[in-house]
């Protein structure tokens, strides 16, 4: 699909969006309401680029933690992200059984992931089978981080995908950091897309600051994967803006310097200045963006706040089989 004026401006309010509803997500950790934040932040570009490429309800996504942009491009509103956050009964992820930010809703196929990170991947690989079992045109997109990708789990993923040939899109977000550990120190590669050879399949590098390019990546392989050419691998190189979670400081591991310098390449103010160039976006229309998605997301945190949390007689729900008396 060509990329229109409208398409442009609905990414730029995605990603602003995104990183709005994530610094708010800090605010409420920060006043003890929200248990747990693993930050989106820097990663806008490449998730919604990505996301924008898939057509929801009719492929699978199966995210992980850091995905927010992917989950508000696919069709979570903010108001889901903050039932989540908050434990709501009526968070459409787990009922507020699963921890913040393991994403899940079934009409939109969003498959959740589990705390052990790497373990989605091998699920998106399975509905990668049974796509091509059933013989569905639909696509599978699962990501995960670079440190991630150096798990057993992914390995055997991707090598499945490879040996059958499965319509699935692997998407690395590789942001250089394993929690605290850099990626020179847990790899002995540059780029995690080499591996692809190994499996079989194309393995492809992007910029993650760049939504279009990210977009471009992202539809060649889903068309790709549509004509029964099989899976890819893309490695967007993206930029952690925040500690890794709302339980790390990365002062303790990144410099003063570095901190300052990634600021300094904020995918959002990239975007936002290439459409000023390009004459799409001007200072009104910014404007005027960012106090809707602002209204957005204050209304979400209100009625998140105010919705019921669940019922202390279900707990065991999920847990155990159900009978009735």
């Amino acid at each position: 699909m060509q990329l229109e004026r409208d398409d442009l401006l609905k990414m730029y309010r995605l990603m602003l969006l995104a990183r709005l509803l994530d610094e708010r997500t800090w605010q409420l950790n920060r006043q003890g309401k929200a248990p747990f934040v693993i930050s989106c932040q820097g990663h806008e570009a490449a998730q919604v680029g990505a996301a924008y490429a898939l057509k929801p309800g009719k492929d699978w996504v199966v995210p992980y933690y850091r995905d927010l942009a992917v989950m508000l491009t696919i069709g979570f509103t903010p108001l889901d992200h903050m039932l989540g956050l908050l434990g709501r009964a009526d968070d459409p992820n787990s009922g507020g059984r699963q921890m913040p930010s393991h994403y899940s809703h079934r009409k939109l196929n969003i498959v959740t992931h589990s705390s052990p990170t790497g373990s989605q991947v091998p699920h998106a690989s399975g509905i990668g089978l049974a796509i091509k079992m059933r013989g569905d045109d639909a696509v599978v997109w699962t990501s995960f981080g670079e440190g991630t990708s150096s798990q057993g789990d992914v390995h055997e993923a991707m090598n499945l995908a490879g040996v059958y040939n499965l319509p699935v899109i692997f998407f690395c977000e590789n942001n250089g950091y394993a929690i605290s550990v850099p990626q020179k120190k847990q790899m002995g590669i540059e780029n995690v897309a080499d591996r692809a050879a190994g499996y079989g399949f194309p393995g492809v590098v992007v910029d993650g600051t760049d939504v279009i390019q990210v977009y471009e990546a992202t539809a060649a392989a889903v068309e790709r994967a549509r004509r029964g050419e099989g899976p890819t691998l893309i490695e967007a190189k993206c930029l952690r803006l925040t500690a890794h979670s709302s339980d790390d400081n990365e002062r303790t591991y990144r410099s003063p310097d570095e901190l300052k310098a990634i600021r300094s390449q904020d995918p959002i103010t990239r975007f936002t200045d290439y459409l000023m160039v390009e004459g799409i976006l001007d200072e009104a229309s910014q404007k005027r963006i960012r106090e809707e998605v602002m209204a957005q997301i204050n209304e979400a945190t209100v009625m998140a706040e105010r919705a019921p949390l669940p019922d202390p007689a279900t707990l065991e729900r999920h847990v155990y089989a159900e009978h009735e008396a």
